[in-house]
């Protein structure tokens, strides 16, 4: 049987400027499910989920820019009590920056084609001093960044 393709999710990091923010938030008992692996808990569940579950990853956005992608472990079923079964995308602890493209606002997760993603940055980029956001957002639309 062939392995399905790999394909990625796209979100809309809502309350978060910066992937600090996000690990941050993430680190917290209340955003980790009970093997302590960060999950973001949405209301539907991917139709794809094998494509997502063959390599594929979660690309967060921040302020108009994809900056960081996480890897996605396994999808859970989530219940909190109110009959409404959630999908919780149980996600890599470790964010992968990638280099930062323009997103506009959009509601939910979309699926991302692996041909779309924007590529990861070089490892200890993340350790750079950041660019002020008004520049990374003039760069990136410029095709710079």
């Amino acid at each position: 049987m062939a392995q399905p393709k790999t394909t990625h999710l796209i979100k809309l990091c809502v309350g978060a400027e910066r992937v600090e923010d996000l690990l941050e938030w993430q680190a917290s008992l209340r955003a980790q499910g009970g093997d302590g692996l960060p999950r973001h808990v949405t209301r539907m569940w991917p139709k794809r989920a094998d494509e997502i579950l063959a390599g594929g990853s979660l690309y967060w956005v921040f302020k108009g820019l994809v900056l960081c992608r996480q890897r996605v472990l396994r999808l859970d079923e989530v219940d909190r009590g109110d009959g409404i079964t959630r999908c919780g995308i149980v996600l890599d602890p470790e964010a992968v920056r990638v280099a930062a493209t323009p997103k506009r606002p959009f509601q939910g997760w979309r699926y991302l084609p692996p041909e779309d993603a924007p590529r990861d940055l070089p490892k200890g980029r993340d350790t750079e001093e950041a660019l002020p956001q008004s520049l990374q957002n003039a760069l990136a639309e410029i095709g710079v960044l």
